[in-house]
């Protein structure tokens, strides 16, 4: 269950303020020091999973530990937010529709292990957001003027991150450039001379170590992908807390859809992506050709984690545009619809500028 942590003044329950980096009444304003419970907690160290022993024995780690907990899914993006105790979804955290569903409890859920709590609050966000607006040159000064900010929703997202040991061995073909000196006639019948490139391959091989630590996989569907990795990283590897509900109350929180064997096999094409780079830069010469790479990888680990997102969704014309902003390092990427007008003036005015210059060039 749940703990309830009351307000010493109204008795509402307090929830995690990113600014005061505490708990704190969102009725009254009331700042309440961690309890020595909560902090025993807190001292814990962020555990590792085993990931193939997670594959073998799927019922272990389930379960959010937690029965006050409400569920809904969003019938346009397909994102499930979570909303401890009585909290009330009206719209979609992530896209904004109104097409919000109850969603059937997966009590099979793997429980968060750990949470990166929000740093970055919602005021200076908001500060953060208008000037990215404003540096949007060829953007509508419609939407400039907007108060889109008042849109703007925390929400932790799931991820995945994944630790293994990888042990690889290479072979190719290394190339190394020599010149020859070549002689030919130009195009007025004179003899000239010119060096030309060419290769000697030699057969190459060796091996390489390597350790990833904390490869990040989203769990995400309601953000998208390009814009999450605009806004990573997340410093998972030095200030993850334990998951605790005290974090999550009164945010919206993320079910993840991307399962642990489908995000371990996404984490295995990554690693194998950046092993084959490793190799090819171990190889000599100037160039390369028939690279092959054979790896192995050992202990193999695995964290649910919560992060911490801050994100603006709005309709403009008929299409509908995403902001995100890392809620712990307040960087932001985010799509946002252009101005033809602006683009066209633009366009003229470079016409023009050029029609100004032209003529003095001719003249020297």
């Amino acid at each position: 269950m749940v703990r309830k942590h009351p307000c010493p003044e109204c008795g509402a329950n307090l929830e995690w303020d990113a600014k005061a980096q505490s708990l704190k009444c969102p009725y009254c304003g009331t700042v309440v020091p961690w309890s020595e419970e909560t902090r025993e907690e807190l001292g814990r160290a962020v555990v590792e999973q085993d990931l193939a022993e997670a594959l073998r024995n799927p019922a272990h780690g389930r379960g959010w530990g937690t029965e006050e907990r409400y569920e809904v899914q969003c019938q346009n993006c397909r994102a499930i937010s979570v909303f401890l105790e009585s909290k009330v979804a009206q719209r979609c955290d992530f896209c904004g529709s109104p097409a919000i569903v109850a969603c059937e409890e997966r009590s099979d859920a793997i429980t968060p292990q750990s949470i990166l709590p929000f740093k970055i609050s919602d005021g200076q966000i908001r500060d953060r957001i208008r000037q990215w607006y404003g540096s949007r040159w060829f953007a509508p000064n419609r939407l400039k003027s907007a108060a889109l900010t008042d849109t703007l929703h925390g929400v932790y997202l799931p991820y995945w991150t994944f630790d293994a040991h990888a042990a690889a061995q290479w072979r190719a073909e290394a190339g190394y450039y020599y010149y020859t000196t070549e002689t030919y006639r130009d195009g007025s019948g004179n003899t000239q001379t010119r060096q030309v490139q060419h290769v000697r391959w030699e057969p190459a091989s060796g091996s390489l170590q390597h350790f990833f630590d904390d490869e990040l996989v989203p769990g995400t569907v309601g953000v998208q992908p390009q814009l999450l990795r605009q806004v990573e990283p997340f410093p998972t590897t030095t200030d993850l807390k334990p998951y605790t509900p005290e974090f999550v109350r009164g945010w919206t929180v993320e079910r993840y859809q991307v399962d642990l064997s489908k995000a371990a096999n996404i984490n295995e094409e990554d690693m194998d992506g950046q092993l084959r780079d490793m190799c090819a830069r171990e190889v000599p010469g100037d160039t390369q050709r028939n690279l092959q790479v054979q790896r192995q990888y050992s202990g193999r680990t695995f964290k649910h984690i919560l992060v911490p997102v801050w994100l603006v969704g709005y309709t403009y014309g008929s299409k509908t545009y995403q902001i995100v902003a890392n809620g712990y390092t307040g960087q932001i990427a985010g799509e946002r619809p252009y101005s033809w007008v602006k683009i066209a003036f633009a366009v003229l005015a470079v016409i023009l500028l050029i029609m100004l210059i032209a003529p003095l060039f001719v003249q020297q």
